[in-house]
């Protein structure tokens, strides 16, 4: 392993030991089961969640067959509930786990008057754009309609 191999892997291990998703919630949670939780996050688009399994497990083959689908109707459901509430333009669904080493999905509804649209989040900013403010109620109505599309959490 090269030198610049053997400090990244590193990095990670490092990583993992801090690990954000384990230290902490994530978000403001609006449903959990025994399983994952789904947060609202702290970022400057409106609406964007996470589904962040519980356990530190890195990558999604690393799952159980039936945690991934768990997973993956979490992921379903946050997107349908996104869209009834926001009536968003598209929703971008991601999970990469770069930088943290934690399986986790981003659900974020996009408008095309965002500041990034129609890059990714992530990518270079096309415009000025005020911040889209969710309307009120909008947590105990995801919570709700969360909680209606996957039953009472197990």
């Amino acid at each position: 392993m090269s030198a610049g191999g053997a400090c990244y892997k590193a990095r990670m291990v490092d990583r993992d030991l801090e690990c954000v998703y384990c230290a902490g919630s994530g978000g403001r949670v609006v449903y959990e089961d025994g399983r994952a939780r789904v947060v609202v996050a702290d970022e400057p688009f409106a609406g964007f969640c996470r589904v962040i399994w519980k356990a530190h497990v890195r990558e999604m083959t690393d799952l159980a067959p039936d945690d991934r689908t768990h997973v993956m109707n979490l992921v379903f459901a946050v997107e349908a509930a996104l869209r009834a509430l926001l009536r968003p333009d598209k929703i971008n669904l991601a999970s990469f786990g770069n930088l943290v080493t934690h399986v986790h999905w981003h659900v974020i509804p996009r408008f095309t008057d965002d500041s990034h649209f129609p890059q990714p989040v992530w990518g270079p900013r096309q415009r000025d754009a005020a911040a889209r403010p969710l309307p009120p109620g909008f947590e105990a109505a995801l919570a709700s309609r969360l909680a209606t599309a996957l039953g009472a959490p197990r």
